[in-house]
């Protein structure tokens, strides 16, 4: 989630769900860990251990500090030691991401936290490492990574992965994730590219030099790297569509990127982006009526194709084709979130016009 770091103390500051029931009034950088199995949630569901249930008070809360003290949206005082007991169960093929990460932050540093967007987008990436090798061996780029939580589970399986974002404090973030779980996760670190990418400058990113009395630098791209980013034949993003303004910025970086890959992959190859995005509701004077205003916006930038290949979409912008991913096919692997009912997921892909 692209947002960039900094912003006064005096912003109002905004809170994931998946927070919820973490420390109240914390400050700084904490660590909560994901736990994910090989298998799905729903593989368990009814089993001799406790089945659905158990699972359901799994998904409550992200954080597991045995002394903090947690209140639910009204403050009122949430009990946790039931969740705590079942979730010491640990299955024997159980793997742990241990993500850092801001509890509330101001607009502009959104990226700072986990997003429920980002947990369905890992889920997704789970279910092909563990189902299929559609995903192995590929050289991925994850777009306004926030935390680098989608990048880090894509790296189990990739050849190479581009963790990309704004602002030095989320990038310096997104680099110690990748050394916290590079054991864990078995990957190696030497894989993973953390760069910056500020979609107010579209895509190709500047060129630069490393320099030693700048540690910023590490995060600047070679020549190299943009050619090679561009023949990415997966492309990532998560909760990347809450602004208007940054959704313009994301599909011009977007339209550019892949328009220049697609010249540059073989034929038999496909580059194709996997959006997640959490729909947020308001109230719009104009429909006086609680919308969703920046959803609506979003979807007037692709065609969408519907199942016999027809675009049905008259405010197609040429270039991007989109086909909404049904999420009774993307089962859940992480325990520690709720999907709820606002979350989708889209597959983009650039097409030249006829």
């Amino acid at each position: 989630m692209e947002a960039g770091g900094g912003g006064e103390a005096e912003e109002e500051q905004v809170m994931s769900e998946v927070h919820l029931g973490c420390p109240p009034r914390f400050s700084g950088l904490y660590l909560s860990r994901f736990t994910f199995s090989s298998l799905p949630l729903e593989h368990y569901a009814g089993g001799s251990d406790g089945g659905g249930c158990e699972m359901a008070a799994a998904t409550s809360s992200s954080c597991d500090l045995p002394d903090a003290v947690a209140v639910d949206n009204e403050g009122d005082l949430v009990l946790e030691r039931r969740r705590r007991r079942k979730r010491d169960r640990r299955r024997s093929d159980d793997h742990v991401l241990t993500v850092q990460h801001g509890i509330t932050s101001s607009l502009n540093s959104v990226g700072l936290q986990v997003w429920k967007a980002a947990m369905l987008l890992t889920d997704f990436v789970l279910h092909k490492s563990f189902t299929s090798s559609e995903f192995d061996g590929v050289t991925a780029m994850e777009i306004g990574a926030g935390t680098g939580l989608v990048g880090l589970v894509q790296a189990r399986v990739a050849s190479k992965v581009f963790i990309t974002d704004r602002g030095t404090d989320i990038l310096d973030n997104c680099l110690a994730n990748v050394r916290l779980n590079s054991s864990t996760l078995k990957f190696d670190e030497a894989k993973i590219h953390i760069r910056e990418l500020d979609w107010k400058t579209s895509w190709p990113p500047p060129v630069g030099t490393r320099d030693a009395s700048d540690p910023s630098s590490i995060y600047l791209w070679a020549a190299s790297e943009i050619e090679e980013a561009e023949k990415a034949t997966l492309l990532l993003a998560a909760d990347v569509i809450y602004s208007d303004g940054l959704t313009d910025l994301f599909f011009d970086t977007v339209r550019q990127l892949m328009s220049r890959g697609v010249k540059k992959i073989l034929l038999c190859m496909m580059q194709v982006l996997y959006l997640t995005l959490e729909k947020r509701y308001n109230f719009s004077l104009d429909d006086l009526d609680v919308v969703a205003n920046g959803y609506k916006h979003f979807r007037t930038f692709f065609a969408v194709e519907d199942g016999c290949g027809v675009l049905n979409n008259a405010a197609f912008i040429p270039g991007l084709v989109g086909e909404r991913i049904d999420l009774g096919k993307v089962p859940q692997y992480i325990r520690e979130y709720d999907r709820g009912e606002d979350l989708e997921m889209w597959k983009l892909m650039y097409c030249y016009p006829d």
